[in-house]
């Protein structure tokens, strides 16, 4: 083995030693309560449908080059001004997925003499965002801790550009942003507020437009990252945000002008997708009434570890890589499929189970989850 396989493999020893290995399963059908599937589009079948009801020629496997050189069409300008409109946004770009936006926003705007505040639990895109980009002044601020972040803004801001990021969700907790103290406080301060949607979009807010749309004041939000991958149950990303933005994007976003174009059937079912969420069937209450009753059984089993969460994301902290695990296998042994979450992706005694719930799960199902972890 020379070195640099050496070095590799342990690499990957160390991990394994530590028990956070890191592998890909071809899973079994079981109960669903782990993917973000949270309307149930794919697992139901109805956004596959709903793209052979509206087939167009346009449906290629394939954009031929980047969006700058042979990959942008009519196809998804239609999208981006769909989008647009339904988010309430002057403008909207499409990017290849959640992350790509992220990063290539988060690159973009930050600068030597930018200032960038973020949430403690924001992604790991979000992250690596910040971290990608030339910015030299970023820092943390305690999750949701409207105090801590004040204090962060009362030092930085007046400095040159500050931007305060969030997620109206958090993916790994399930809780909620504090949006409207976010916004006064960005007010206060002159900052730009950049809020991650991934987990909102399609499950709240009118038609599922996501919590920003909540707001009195939700123009000033500078820009809306709304993933495709989860309730939207397919592929790729937007920013709503201003037109002048847009064009920013489009000039120092490397992701997206270094990246090929989403093909023709992607951007197919995002649109068909949009216009799910716009129908007069939509309804994602039964989702939301699930969640209610499986806070009900939170409460009825007297488990503690379970955070407080009202979003589809219910996690359970168990506090080790090695309990969350065998909870995990005791679970997908009675055919529920719920995944641990381990050190290093959340940190160390804050490994859990993160049970993600789905429009199409019953209350039998959750009865079962629960009968497992008290026995």
């Amino acid at each position: 083995m020379n070195r640099v396989d050496q070095y590799l493999a342990d690499k990957l020893n160390e991990r394994s030693v530590a028990g956070n290995l890191r592998q890909l399963k071809t899973l079994k059908a079981q109960v669903d309560f782990f993917s973000n599937d949270y309307l149930g589009l794919v697992t139901t079948g109805k956004l596959a449908a709903l793209m052979q009801l509206s087939a167009t020629a346009q449906e290629t496997p394939g954009s031929t080059g980047s969006r700058l050189l042979s990959g942008n069409n009519t196809q998804v300008e239609a999208l981006e001004s769909a989008i647009a409109r339904f988010h309430g946004a002057e403008a909207a770009m499409v990017f290849n997925s959640g992350y790509n936006a992220n990063i290539g926003l988060l690159q973009s705007i930050g600068d030597r003499n930018t200032t960038i505040l973020y949430d403690e639990l924001c992604h790991a895109s979000l992250i690596d965002g910040v971290r990608l980009s030339l910015c030299k002044t970023k820092f943390r601020f305690t999750h949701n801790d409207m105090v801590d972040l004040e204090d962060k803004l009362s030092r930085y801001s007046g400095q040159g550009p500050v931007f305060v990021v969030a997620e109206s969700v958090y993916s790994m907790d399930g809780d909620m942003a504090p949006l409207n103290d976010l916004v006064k406080l960005c007010d206060r301060f002159d900052a730009q507020l950049i809020v991650d949607e991934a987990h909102s979009t399609g499950v709240f807010g009118n038609q599922g437009r996501g919590l920003v749309n909540n707001l009195p004041n939700q123009e000033r939000v500078f820009a809306r990252i709304h993933t495709f991958g989860k309730a939207l149950g397919c592929h790729g990303a937007s920013i709503a945000c201003s037109e002048l933005l847009k064009q920013y994007l489009i000039n120092f976003a490397r992701p997206f002008i270094y990246t090929t174009a989403l093909p023709g059937l992607s951007i197919h079912a995002a649109q068909c997708a949009y216009e799910y969420l716009l129908s007069p069937g939509f309804t994602n209450q039964p989702l939301h009434d699930l969640i209610s009753y499986f806070r009900e059984k939170i409460k009825a089993s007297g488990i503690q570890g379970w955070k407080d969460s009202h979003s589809p994301v219910q996690a359970f902290v168990t506090g080790s890589n090695e309990q969350s695990k065998n909870l995990a296998a005791r679970l997908q042994l009675a055919g529920l499929q719920v995944n641990p979450i381990l050190h290093p992706t959340v940190p160390l005694g804050m490994e859990r189970l993160r049970v993600c719930l789905h429009s199409f799960n019953t209350r039998n199902d959750m009865d079962r989850l629960f009968e497992i972890l008290q026995n």
